[in-house]
């Protein structure tokens, strides 16, 4: 594992950077197709990476989590981005498409059964696939817990975490007009889909910046400006998924079935002072879940990146190695 001098940082807890043996492009049907790729040891211990978003995408820095002598490291660009195709594309592309997309990897990949990892929207699409294929999932290890909830979209966007940070939600508000601000994703969702591009890349920056200056516990309010094609892919999926909560038959769709994780054992590392995805959904998923274990990291916020979770994240997957 890495040992960097200087203050602490995220990537003193991660393993070396290594290459995928393998890279694919997987088709899916419906016009979609997935960027699927593995390193570490072919004949090793599965592990799949759900990235966040939803409309992320997978990055280099998340193969580290993970000791590549030991485990099989899959991550994948779910439907319309990262290097899936085509770009930011919201056709045939909901949490069942996804979940049919997993398995589709899965059996492709010839895998009988996999650790599941991920954060944010990642957490949120390991839960829902592992309840629906508790069978396929040796464990869930999940960050930055979100359970695709109204009361935790209004939290975000509905200016529950704009009292914390009132300057930063006012340049995401002022872009829509005060009669609109009711309903903040709708109103971005009108702007995103709006057909003409200048308007959906602005609001997509808006959009993203939000988030992404929220994002660690040591921000400064300000999210940086991410690259067009990317906030775009970025703001016009996860506003998608938001706006149609998350395709889930109704609120608390995932709670209300947690029992079928019931045989499967399960991880979280949860930021304590976690702006986006506030930590008591994490504490309530973890008392409902037999087989949890909750992490709650003291200083820490909602990004990976963040040293604190880096740190557990990479312990608890060593732990896991040894069985």
């Amino acid at each position: 594992m890495d040992k960097i001098s200087g203050p602490k940082s995220a990537v003193q807890y991660l393993y070396p950077p290594v290459e995928p043996f393998d890279r694919r492009m997987l088709d899916v049907g419906d016009g979609h197709e997935v960027y699927v790729e593995q390193s570490g040891k072919p004949d090793g211990v599965p592990v799949i990476v759900f990235h966040g978003g939803p409309g992320g995408g997978c990055s280099p820095a998340m193969r580290r989590y993970f000791d590549p002598e030991t485990y099989r490291i899959i991550l994948f660009d779910q439907r319309g981005c990262g290097r899936s195709k085509p770009h930011a594309s919201v056709e045939a592309n909901t949490t069942w498409h996804l979940v049919d997309d997993i398995e589709l990897i899965r059996t492709t990949l010839g895998i009988d059964r996999w650790i599941v990892f991920g954060g944010s929207w990642g957490a949120t699409l390991a839960l829902i696939y592992g309840i629906t294929h508790p069978g396929r999932c040796l464990h869930l290890v999940l960050r930055g817990v979100f359970t695709m909830t109204q009361a935790e979209l209004d939290w975000f966007y509905g200016g529950g975490a704009g009292r914390f940070w009132p300057e930063t939600w006012a340049r995401f508000e002022n872009l829509i007009p005060e009669d609109e601000r009711d309903d903040m994703i709708a109103a971005y969702h009108r702007r995103l889909f709006s057909g003409d591009h200048h308007t959906e890349v602005l609001h997509a920056k808006a959009w993203s910046g939000w988030e992404n200056a929220l994002a660690t516990v040591r921000s400064t309010g300000v999210g940086g400006d991410s690259p067009a094609d990317y906030a775009r892919a970025f703001a016009r999926l996860e506003n998608h998924y938001f706006i149609n909560a998350g395709f889930l038959e109704h609120d608390g769709w995932i709670m209300d079935n947690i029992d079928r994780l019931r045989l499967v054992p399960g991880t979280i590392v949860q930021g304590r002072y976690d702006m986006i995805c506030p930590p008591a959904t994490a504490y309530a998923l973890s008392n409902a879940w037999h087989g949890c274990r909750l992490h709650m990291i003291p200083v820490a916020g909602h990004a990976l990146s963040e040293p604190g979770l880096s740190g557990e994240l990479v312990r608890v997957m060593d732990r896991l190695r040894r069985g």
